[in-house]
């Protein structure tokens, strides 16, 4: 939807020269409006007009809200279940490839190391990329749904072809606007396993059988196996914590922020498109018990929905193709991709962009190393890594406003050590030191290892007495050093962490291996123009660029492709 009100000034010229004419709005949805000779303004009825205009905006705004903060929490939902599919069918594999180098102890004394821990984000960005071509249908259609049975409970009458209307409900306003209350109450959406999912025992039990017949484990596999498993599931919930779910799914977030017409338009289009399927499913599968209590209109599209047989829908397949054509109007070999190929596609181009940066920022061209990053992360602004390079290239140019902005947007996706430490240098050299302490606190948070957070951490902060330092050599120096780090941490600010449980078997040689977990680089032949109708291209080439792209040579290149199955565990040590 363009910029709202755009018509405004067209409207003096077409009264002037059609007494009967169709003003078109900002939405893009006709209104036909017929345009006559007008008596003398009656200010009440004037009055009475904009009062029923600003609360039919009111309620427009309530309902745009609503969708939002239900579409955030159907999103944290449905990869909440994602995550306990992964806990059930990736991570024992993982743990049987660590045991092939490390040994069978090896994933209980390190699943909370940086090792560990990367695979996991790097993993879980790339299926948040997804989280709005996954999500958003559904939800919306779920959003309807609760809205239509609110109507329909209410005595509002509902269209068979063209759904609900949204004045219909002013005379309702006050219920929704105690269920958006409710909402805005509610805490922020977070992933966690859904109570309703049963146990880990299955997963369990398959990685036991499968290291049974392995076989040459020592007699105390068993027990290493069980604790190892439990401890990479837990590290793989703490680290989807770190993102938020509220970054994601941008395209339907700026429709619902930004480009939500208050005329009403945008609601009864949702009514067109969304009343349609909501009557066949209820003709297919009946009016279901979700539906039938107040404001939970979930479940539909959703194999199992609510039982232990629910599915993950990031694996289902994206072989379909989208009814919005590319907003510039990019070439025909785009359009006739199916959603799931146009994903891969915009993820491939952002990362040819992306290493074009690193090769720049190598050589120190910053400026031309921006320009990469901000390219990569206009294609794919759902993967936090191209902000924090971008962000990495502004401070590399002493450009602080600019690094602390692009900080920003990487933390308002994920969490992450390097968005805080960068930040914090931003608001340092800004004379923000109060918030670079905090940023400060928040990288150890999640990095306690990382020396040069804590050096700058400990430049910022007054005057203190530091631990003396414990010689290595002591026969209590591992306790010393326990100690020692608890006492900075303290002068740090830092909470005191809590130590882990003691595992009932004891630390072997094979355990204090250091092992790299790295994706395994995806190649393909593409061509060397890889903007396929997209972006500056378009722009310059148009359907002369298209005909030229036929004919355009090719060349092999590799990228990389974190995911659950393609991966590598080597040894570093």
């Amino acid at each position: 939807m363009p910029a709202k009100y755009s018509h405004a000034k067209k409207r003096s010229a077409a009264r002037k020269s059609n007494t009967h004419t169709t003003t078109q709005h900002s939405h893009g949805h006709a209104h036909g409006h017929a345009q006559r000779k007008h008596a003398p303004p009656n200010p009440l009825l004037d009055r009475s007009l904009t009062q029923a205009l600003g609360a039919l905006a009111t309620l427009e705004r309530c309902i745009a809200r609503i969708l939002l903060l239900r579409y955030e929490q159907d999103i944290a939902r449905l990869f909440s279940t994602r995550l306990y599919c992964v806990a059930l069918l990736h991570v024992p594999t993982l743990l049987m490839r660590c045991m092939a180098v490390g040994g069978p102890g090896w994933a209980a004394h390190n699943a909370d190391s940086d090792a560990v821990k990367d695979f996991f984000r790097a993993a879980i960005a790339m299926d948040m990329r997804q989280a709005g071509e996954r999500v958003a249908t559904k939800s919306v259609l779920w959003s309807y749904t609760v809205l239509r049975h609110f109507a329909l409970a209410n005595g509002v009458a509902v269209c068979r072809t063209r759904g609900l209307h949204s004045m219909h409900l002013l005379p309702h306003y006050a219920a929704l606007k105690t269920h958006l209350d409710a909402l805005d109450a509610a805490p922020p959406p977070a992933f966690a396993k859904p109570a309703h999912l049963g146990g880990l025992a299955d997963g369990l039990d398959a990685l036991e059988d499968a290291c049974a017949l392995g076989g040459a484990l020592d007699g105390a596999w068993r027990a290493k196996v069980r604790a190892g498993y439990e401890r990479l599931v837990q590290t793989l919930w703490r680290v989807a914590r770190e993102f938020d779910a509220r970054g994601y799914g941008l395209v339907l977030r700026e429709k619902l922020v930004r480009n939500w017409c208050e005329c009403g338009c945008s609601t009864d289009h949702l009514g067109e498109v969304c009343e349609r399927a909501v009557r066949e499913d209820e003709q297919e599968n009946g009016v279901r018990s979700g539906k039938q209590r107040e404001w939970d209109g979930r479940g539909s599209g959703v194999y199992g929905w609510g039982t232990e047989e629910e599915e993950d829908i990031w694996e289902a397949e994206l072989d379909f193709v989208g009814s919005e054509q590319p907003e510039d109007g990019g070439s025909d070999a785009l359009a006739d991709m199916s959603i799931g190929e146009r994903m891969e596609w915009r993820y491939l181009r952002a990362e040819r962009e992306k290493e074009q940066g690193n090769v720049a920022f190598k050589k120190g061209d910053f400026e031309r190393a921006i320009t990469h990053y901000v390219a990569a992360s206009k294609i794919e602004p759902e993967m936090p890594h191209y902000h924090l390079n971008l962000a990495a290239a502004h401070l590399k140019l002493s450009q602080w406003v600019e690094a602390e902005t692009a900080c920003d947007r990487a933390l308002s996706q994920h969490r992450s050590g390097k968005g805080y430490f960068r930040r914090a240098r931003a608001r340092k050299m800004r004379g923000q030191t109060d918030g670079a302490i905090k940023d400060l606190r928040a990288a150890l948070l999640i990095q306690p290892r990382n020396a040069e957070a804590r050096t700058a951490l400990a430049a910022l902060l007054p005057d203190r007495s530091r631990p003396p330092e414990v010689a290595v050599g002591s026969s209590s120096s591992s306790h010393a050093h326990t100690r020692a780090r608890e006492d900075d941490d303290e002068a740090l600010g830092l909470p005191r962490a809590k130590p882990p449980k003691p595992l009932p078997f004891a630390k072997t040689e094979q355990d204090a291996r250091r092992l790299k977990i790295a994706p395994l680089p995806i190649t393909l032949d593409l061509p060397e123009d890889m903007g396929l109708g997209l972006g500056e291209d378009a722009g310059r080439k148009g359907k002369a660029g298209n005909a030229k792209g036929a004919r355009a040579q090719m060349q092999t290149m590799s990228f990389s492709y974190p995911s659950w199955e393609r991966y590598v565990i080597q040894r570093v040590d």
